[in-house]
Formats: C-alpha cells, sequence, structure tokens
C-alpha cells in the first residue's frame, strides 16, 4: 500500500506542476518515480519534506516570471523542470533514502535534512535573489556582475538561502514528529537551525562551483556569457570550466557538500 499512497501522491502533485508548466515530460515521470520510491522507503517524513521542497519552489517560480525572464534566457535550463533537474535535485535524497531503508540510523536522516535543505535554499536564493533590486556581486572576487551570472549573489539572495534550509528543516522535523520515522533525540528547532546553516552553506559551495568550475559559453550573436550550448538558435563557444561540470552536476556536488555539513553539525555536542 505504501507504494500506492506513494504514486497518487506523486502523480497528483506533479501533474498539478506538469499542468502549471514547472516541470516538463520527463520531469514529470521523473518526479512521479522519485516521489512513489520516496515514499515506499521512507514514508511521511521523507516524501513530505520532498514535497515541501517542490511546491515551495515550484511557487516562487512563478513569481514576477516576466522580470526573472531576461535573467532566465542565459540559463541552461527554463522554467520548466526535466528529469535531469529532478534528479540533480532529488536523486541523492532518494538514495539516502533507500540507505536507510536497508540500514536505518539517524545519519541518513541528518544528511537527507542537509541535502534537501541545499537545494530548497538555492533555489530560494536564485528565485527571491532574482527580484533583488541590486546589483549582484561576484563571490569569488565581490565585483558587480550582471544579473543571472553564475556565481553571483546578493543579500537579499543570501537571506532566502537562510530561509529555505530553515523552512526544509522545520518541515522535515513536523513530518518527523507526526510519522515518528526517524529516532532522534533533536528538537525541530535543533533541525530549523542545521538546515540553516547547511543550507546556505551549500548553497554558497553551489554558487563558488557556478562561478569556477562550471561550464560556460559565450554566444556570438548576443555577446551574453551562458549556460547553454545553443543560444541565438547557434551553437556557443566554451569559454571556461569542466565541460562535463554542468549546472546538474553542480547542484548535486552542492547538495552532498550541504548534506555532510547538515551530519557534521548533529554530531556536536549540545
Amino acid at each position: 500500500m505504501p507504494v500506492v499512497y506513494g504514486f497518487i501522491g506523486s502523480v497528483i502533485i506533479a501533474g498539478a506542476a506538469y499542468w502549471k508548466k514547472s516541470l516538463s515530460i520527463t520531469g514529470l515521470i521523473a518526479a512521479v518515480l522519485l516521489g512513489t520510491t520516496m515514499y515506499a522507503c521512507g514514508r511521511l517524513a521523507w516524501f513530505g519534506t520532498l514535497i515541501a521542497f517542490f511546491i515551495s519552489s515550484s511557487l516562487l517560480s512563478k513569481l514576477k516570471h516576466q522580470r526573472k525572464a531576461a535573467a532566465e534566457s542565459v540559463y541552461a535550463k527554463g522554467g520548466r523542470r526535466d528529469a535531469g533537474q529532478v534528479a540533480a535535485n532529488g536523486g541523492l535524497g532518494l538514495l539516502l533514502c533507500i540507505g536507510n531503508a536497508i540500514w536505518s540510523d539517524p545519519v541518513w536522516w541528518y544528511m537527507y535534512i542537509g541535502v534537501m535543505a541545499t537545494v530548497n535554499a538555492d533555489t530560494w536564493a536564485t528565485e527571491i535573489g532574482g527580484l533583488s533590486k541590486s546589483i549582484p556581486r561576484s563571490i569569488v572576487n565581490g565585483k558587480r556582475v550582471a544579473a543571472g551570472t553564475s556565481g553571483g549573489i546578493t543579500s537579499l539572495g543570501i537571506v532566502a538561502s537562510l530561509l529555505g534550509g530553515a523552512f526544509i528543516g522545520l518541515v522535515g522535523g513536523i513530518f518527523n514528529q507526526l510519522g515518528e520515522t526517524q529516532e532522534i533525540s533533536n528538537s525541530i528547532m535543533f533541525l530549523v537551525a542545521v538546515g540553516a546553516i547547511a543550507g546556505l552553506g551549500g548553497s554558497l559551495m553551489d554558487s563558488w562551483l557556478g562561478a569556477t568550475l562550471q561550464v560556460m559559453f559565450h554566444c556570438e550573436v548576443c555577446d551574453k556569457t551562458i549556460e547553454k550550448k545553443e543560444h541565438c538558435t547557434q551553437k556557443a563557444r566554451q569559454i571556461r570550466g569542466m565541460r562535463w561540470m554542468s549546472n546538474d552536476v553542480v547542484n548535486a556536488t552542492s547538495s552532498l557538500i550541504g548534506g555532510v555539513i547538515c551530519f557534521y553539525l548533529s554530531t556536536l555536542p549540545l
């Protein structure tokens, strides 16, 4: 029955996201598979935390879409998440959930909170930070950069990142108490705190990787630095980064780092 519940819930939520154009058809399929497996292996706490991220990030992506459209035009992916983005944001969390189902241990849960806090913090920082009236600055050298530039950060984005990570800690703590799926001694407020710190740390690492190692291209037509291999209907020229270090790889790597940060924080004496 858990598989059925997970499938029904995933179809309803992912289907609504597809209808609202937050997911592509491949993203829809990947989200249903991810959610179904997550509920079957982890029940309410794991599934509920994943859905909280998905719903909040989807709603935020619709905020003042026209204002953010110019910045989003340089991103490797558009507003509709595809299977690659779904896997990058939730794939590692699913592996942790499966690991916990095989060998139950609090370490999986703390890692999961850190991973989901990072992807949520990064999404909130991008969506809310993109509304900032201040000019972004490079996380590497502090110089002003154009909106949408990989590695560009704003004060509003940093605050949004903290709140995004804290939100995951709060939701995870509440769902865990309701479902009693993880035997942890820490309070909900502790999860809020470590979620905020891990989310911010992972999000900043995402920005740093985006500014240094992520592959970037230059469009000879519009003279923009972009994440896409093609722009203005022509192939773009690679100007920096590692070819295999795509935006999805950056997201997955930074979320892993966020998971490690959260686990480390959970081992510290209160």
